[in-house]
C-alpha cells in the first residue's frame, strides 16, 4: 500500500507539474533503479548512481530512487512491465531474457531490453582448504569438493566448467551439495577440500575462511576456461586482487559473469544520456561508493557482458569520449 501510494504520489506531481508554466514544467523527472538486498552490492551500486545522478539535478531535472528488489530476473520483468526505468542484472540473466531462454522460456524473447554499462564483476571463486595441496583446479580431482546446491546458479555454472573440461560429478571423491553459507565452515572443519561459489568482492563468505583456516583461493584458467569465454557473451574474464583476503597475497586469475545495467527501449535517450554522464563525469568518486566499483576500467563497462543492444543515450556518450 505504501509502495502505491508512493508511485501515485510520484505521478500527481508530474501530472501538476505539466499544467504549470515556465520552471515548475521542467522541475522533475523520476526514475527508479531495482537492485536487490539491502545488504548486496546490487544496492550499494544502484544508490551510488542515484546520489551522481541527483546531484546535478538542477541540470536535467531528473530525481533518482533506488529500490531494494529480488534481484536480477525480477529486475528486467519489473522494467519490461514498465514499472522500473532502470535495473541490475547479471549479465547471464540479461542474456536469457533478451533471448527467451532459461528462466525466459514462457515469457519468450525480450526485444525491448537495452544495456547501459556492466558493473563489478561477479567471479566463480574457488577455494581450497590449507592442507589440501591444491594449486589449480585441476587438483580437486578425487577430492571431495562442494558443487553447490541443485538449482542454484552456482550449481549450473558448475557443471557448465565441468562439462568443458570433460570432467562428471564422480571424478570427485565426494560432490557435496552444501548452500553458500554452509561451504566456508565445512571446508574449516575438514568435511570438504573446495568449494566453488558465484560472489561479488570483497565478500564475507570468503573473508571468513581465509581468515579463520587459512583457505587459499585458486584460479581459474586454461583451456576449459577460454573455450566459454569465447562461447557465452555472458561471460568475462576476472581478476580477485592480491591482498584483498586474508593469506591470499596474490592476484587470482578466473572468470564469471558481470553485474549490468540495463533499461527498456522506451527511456528517453536524454534520461539514459544524463545517467551515463553522471557517472562517467564523476568516475572517480562513483568508484570510491563501495569497494567491489574500486577496480572499473570504462572502455571495459561499455562492451563486457553486455548481450542487449547498447541504448541510443548511452551509445552517444560513449562515442562523445571516443570509446566505441
Amino acid at each position: 500500500m505504501v509502495k502505491t501510494f508512493a508511485a501515485m504520489s510520484a505521478a500527481a506531481i508530474v501530472a501538476l507539474a505539466t499544467t504549470l508554466p515556465g520552471p515548475a514544467q521542467a522541475q522533475q523527472k523520476f526514475v527508479t533503479i531495482g537492485t536487490g538486498g539491502v545488504t548486496g552490492v546490487y544496492y550499494a551500486a544502484g544508490g551510488a548512481i542515484c546520489r551522481l545522478l541527483n546531484k546535478d539535478r538542477k541540470t536535467h531535472g531528473i530525481r533518482c530512487s533506488v529500490e531494494s528488489t529480488g534481484g536480477s530476473a525480477y529486475n528486467v520483468n519489473t522494467i519490461k512491465a514498465g514499472e522500473l526505468d532502470f535495473g541490475v542484472a547479471q549479465s547471464d540473466v540479461h542474456f536469457n531474457a533478451l533471448k527467451g531462454v532459461k528462466q525466459f522460456k514462457d515469457a519468450g524473447p525480450y526485444a525491448d531490453l537495452r544495456a547501459v554499462f556492466s558493473l563489478h564483476p561477479e567471479p566463480f571463486t574457488v577455494l581450497a582448504r590449507k592442507e589440501a595441496g591444491v594449486t589449480k583446479f585441476e587438483d580437486f580431482k578425487g577430492k571431495r569438493f562442494n558443487v553447490g546446491n541443485p538449482g542454484s546458479g552456482t550449481r549450473a555454472s558448475m557443471e557448465e566448467l565441468l562439462g568443458a573440461m570433460g570432467w562428471k560429478l564422480s571424478d570427485f571423491a565426494l560432490a557435496s551439495e552444501l548452500k553458500a553459507d554452509e561451504h566456508g565452515p565445512a571446508l574449516c572443519d575438514n568435511k570438504i577440500d573446495g568449494f566453488f561459489y558465484a560472489v561479488g568482492h570483497p565478500s564475507a563468505n570468503i573473508q571468513d575462511p581465509t581468515t579463520t583456516c587459512g583457505a587459499k583461493l585458486v584460479p581459474l584458467e586454461g583451456p576449459a576456461v577460454e573455450k566459454l569465454l569465447k562461447a557465452n557473451s555472458y561471460y568475462a574474464a576476472a581478476t580477485i586482487p592480491g591482498g584483498m583476503y586474508n593469506n591470499n597475497p596474490q592476484p587470482t586469475k578466473t572468470y564469471g559473469v558481470l553485474a549490468t545495467m540495463v533499461t527498456s527501449a522506451k527511456t528517453p535517450n536524454e534520461t539514459v544520456y544524463a545517467l551515463v554522464k553522471s557517472v562517467f563525469d564523476n568516475f572517480d568518486e562513483f568508484k570510491k561508493l563501495h569497494p567491489a566499483l574500486a577496480n572499473l576500467d570504462p572502455k571495459s563497462m561499455v562492451k563486457d557482458g553486455l548481450s542487449a543492444p547498447l541504448h541510443p543515450g548511452a551509445a552517444k556518450y560513449y562515442k562523445e569520449k571516443g570509446w566505441m
